[in-house]
């Protein structure tokens, strides 16, 4: 099972699960999780190979589909699930694939598509830390400065250091080997006939307009919001309008 952090009680509300993406982890989701816990339950889970999961060789959407399954069956589902990114994918699999345990969906800046993009510079980075060097999170955000210019992904990508065990919680050899899977989309039948909302970043380009009758033949009653201002992090860079957007969105 995976690990996950849960905020708030049952109430009217059906509970929200939440589902990062890549390097990411539940506790990157904190803030607008206790924040929408004033509806109800919010469930924030670690992806296998993430944070305090459990660590496997495969790393494919339907094996991330059939971990939150699992998550939403012992919670006595059906949930709202919100995704982002990877998250987003795994989301969207497990919509198409188990309808019946999601109630209404939140894609947050990714299509049902591939992308030709790498995350392998961000593999290596991470790799040419010398934990025997750091002490606290500062000392390795000053290692990847010198392969990643982005504070803001320095910042985010030690949140997933412990750093007393002087290890990544990411288990970097299967996410580069399973690296063109979790950059794809695998062909999936189902469709998903609930309500969804596809939530994208202003100036974020992972969601293009030709990706919308790909993103329609699967999800019929598929709705589309722009966030301004916001990148691909949409949520860490506009996270009050994230949130108000999936509040009025579950809420609907």
């Amino acid at each position: 099972m995976l690990n996950t952090i849960s905020h708030g009680a049952p109430g009217a509300a059906p509970t929200v699960l939440i589902v990062h993406g890549l390097f990411g982890s539940a506790r990157n989701w904190g803030v607008i999780a206790k924040r929408l816990a004033d509806r109800g339950r919010v469930v924030a889970v670690d992806q296998r190979n993430h944070g305090g999961s459990p660590w496997y060789d495969t790393h494919s959407y339907p094996d991330m589909a059939a971990d939150l399954a699992k998550v939403i069956e012992a919670e006595g589902g059906p949930v709202d699930v919100v995704g982002h990114s990877m998250g987003g994918k795994a989301a969207m699999v497990l919509a198409l694939t188990r309808p019946e345990l999601v109630r209404r969906l939140v894609v947050a800046d990714i299509a049902p598509v591939g992308y030709g993009h790498s995350q392998q510079q961000f593999i290596d980075a991470m790799r040419a830390v010398d934990l025997s060097r750091v002490t606290k999170r500062s000392d390795a955000s000053a290692q990847l400065a010198e392969r990643v210019e982005d504070t803001t992904l320095q910042a985010f990508f030690t949140q997933s250091l412990d750093v007393s065990g002087k290890r990544w919680l990411l288990n970097l050899d299967t996410l580069e080997r399973e690296m063109p899977k979790i950059l794809g989309f695998p062909q999936v039948s189902g469709r998903f006939d609930g309500p969804a909302l596809f939530l994208t970043g202003a100036q974020s380009t992972y969601v293009q307009p030709e990706h919308r009758e790909t993103i329609r033949t699967l999800f019929p009653r598929a709705r589309f919001a722009k966030i301004p201002g916001a990148g691909h992090w949409l949520h860490a860079d506009k996270p009050r309008e994230f949130e108000a957007s999936v509040r009025v969105f579950l809420d609907g």
